[in-house]
């Protein structure tokens, strides 16, 4: 069901990273998170004494070195639990700029212990009320990887696996080099070419990949992420994925990141996430996100650590009232987790699966925006099915009779001008068209022509033309303008004919960092509507009507980081 987009395998060039749609059921992991005694892996002696000639672990004063007995010999530093090795088949592929592998910037000073069980050999990282794991399987060219982190005390936002320099080769629109020029702040920089590149500038949604990484040489290093019920956003959020500089490149496991963030950060076991080396080829499917079955871990003791058996399910017969010619996803989430899954585009059949126990929103999304929401209770070891969902005709804005619109409402800008490369590039890239973007109602072009973002310092004020037969002028009508989401408080406020201007609308809640410059749209989805009177338009039927929408702010600074917006739809209503 997924697929990875690996390119010019053969002659080592760079693979993008992969694309996935999850279907019915695909969404959890067996293993989870919830609160439990932290450390409880932590308090028995080494109960282990291979060697590392074939599976097993040693100790070499500095470090555990976990040789997994297939080609992978990695090393966990013992004083800060930092990974310090990952030799595949001979070669080490660890390490840029001097620095290992590690949770965030590094533990520091931590408490590191390791032990045998069978055919698993676990590592135990404390620190303060953190905890993370690495765990090996007896013949597998895999680490496996948890991290609890149970509060604010300790920052654990992501883990980083740090790659050697010259062993692949990358320049993807996910990766960023360390080009001559940086444009803002010290993350975006453009190249000579005039692209830009920005280590956040993912592409992907979390929902759109299952992993991540690179191809070259007959040797594939991957990270396959976590089923992310413990993170925060949403399936719709983007975030670092993998970066590629001068000396080394990183590949990312976001546990949590603020920014452009609609939702507070969630505490709790995250994983199982697997570092994975293959002979060039994608990882195994068998270790994807919804698929990874690790019963083996159910007696490791891992802080948080929740079984299949503890866990439940949540299905839905189907779901009417969609527009077919959407997909539909449905989220669950409340304060300590959050999942998704796609509904079938047949019926609208969904299910998630390795649900934590609890009560959660569960929302249905046409596109990214919300259409539906109601509460579901999920028990252990429990199906909770619920019966066909009828989406109200009212709630798709869609659905509303219109006079014109421009786009049509999916929570997206994606349609306008510039809307796919924003994901992947800075406003200000060579690739951009123009950011101006009058457009006529009726000419065909409305919608590619008019710029999915506005800034007050940029493109502020542009103009739509449209004609109104009489009937239409004499009467007051709705304006609505949908937006995804804004940076510095950016809203639009609206003119028509230079003879009706609307108040200044107050600003929705949106993420307060970076957002449009970052390769994100995804905030909070917002209709601003304006109830403009017959007195506004023009009698003349033959004539264009002229609406201007300024961008307006008390926030922001200038050009792309001055106030701004990104728009869904807009749309006049009979």
């Amino acid at each position: 069901m997924a697929s990875a987009e690996v390119s010019d395998e053969a002659t080592g060039g760079p693979p993008t990273a992969s694309r996935s749609a999850h279907g019915p059921g695909r969404r959890a992991f067996v293993v989870g998170a919830a609160a439990t005694a932290a450390g409880a892996a932590l308090a028995g002696p080494l109960s282990g004494t291979a060697r590392a000639a074939a599976f097993g672990y040693t100790d070499d004063g500095t470090h555990y070195v976990i040789d997994t007995g297939a080609n992978l010999v990695f090393k966990v530093r013992k004083s800060n639990g930092d990974l310090a090795s990952l030799v595949y088949r001979g070669t080490e592929y660890q390490g840029y700029g001097g620095m290992n592998s590690h949770i965030e910037s590094g533990l520091g000073a931590s408490t590191v212990t390791v032990r045998q069980s069978g055919s698993t050999i676990l590592v135990s990282v404390a620190h303060g009320t953190l905890r993370h794991y690495y765990a090996a399987r007896s013949g597998e060219n895999n680490v496996y990887l948890w991290t609890n982190k149970a509060d604010t005390s300790v920052s654990a936002t992501r883990f980083i696996v740090r790659v050697k320099a010259g062993l692949f080769l990358n320049d993807q629109p996910d990766s960023y080099t360390y080009a001559p020029t940086t444009i803002e702040a010290s993350d975006v920089f453009r190249k000579s070419d005039g692209q830009t590149r920005s280590k956040h500038f993912s592409r992907l949604r979390v929902m759109d990949y299952d992993y991540v990484g690179w191809s070259a040489n007959g040797v594939g290093l991957w990270v396959v992420r976590s089923n992310h019920e413990k993170a925060s956003g949403g399936p719709f959020y983007r975030s670092l994925l993998r970066h590629q500089s001068a000396d080394g490149g990183g590949l990312y496991e976001i546990l949590y990141y603020g920014q452009n963030q609609t939702e507070e950060q969630r505490f709790g076991l995250q994983g199982p996430y697997v570092i994975a080396f293959t002979d060039g080829g994608a990882p195994s499917s068998s270790l994807f996100p919804g698929t990874l079955a690790t019963p083996w871990a159910d007696s490791l003791g891992l802080s948080g650590y929740v079984p299949a058996s503890g866990r439940g399910r949540v299905a839905g017969v189907g779901i009417t009232g969609r527009n077919t010619a959407y997909a539909y996803t449905v989220g669950l989430a409340n304060p300590a987790a959050q999942y998704w899954g796609s509904a079938r585009a047949s019926d609208g059949y969904w299910a998630v699966s390795g649900v934590l126990p609890g009560t959660y929103t569960l929302t249905v999304f046409k596109g990214e925006l919300a259409v539906y929401t109601t509460s579901v209770t999920v028990t252990a070891g429990g199906t909770t099915t619920l019966n066909s969902i009828a989406i109200p005709s009212s709630n798709d804005p869609s659905n509303a009779g219109a006079i014109w619109r421009i786009n049509d409402w999916n929570g997206t800008p994606g349609g306008f001008k510039n809307a796919e490369l924003m994901t992947y590039a800075h406003p200000s890239d060579v690739r951009a068209a123009a950011w101006t973007g009058n457009v006529v109602i009726g000419s065909g072009t409305e919608t590619s022509g008019f710029p999915c973002y506005l800034w007050k310092d940029v493109n502020s004020g542009l103009l739509v033309y449209f004609r109104l037969t009489a009937a239409q002028a004499a009467a007051a009508h709705t304006l609505r303008i949908g937006v995804t989401t804004a940076y510095a408080n950016g809203r639009p406020q609206v003119v028509v004919n230079d003879r009706w201007t609307s108040a200044i609308p107050s600003p929705p809640t949106q993420p307060n960092t970076r957002s449009l410059t970052n390769g994100s749209y995804r905030g909070n989805n917002h209709t601003f509507t304006y109830s403009v009177p017959a007195s506004a338009w023009l009698a003349d039927t033959s004539q264009y009507n002229v609406l201007r929408i300024n961008v307006v702010s008390g926030s922001g600074s200038t050009s792309y980081l001055s106030a701004g917006t990104s728009v869904d739809a807009i749309d006049l209503l009979n």
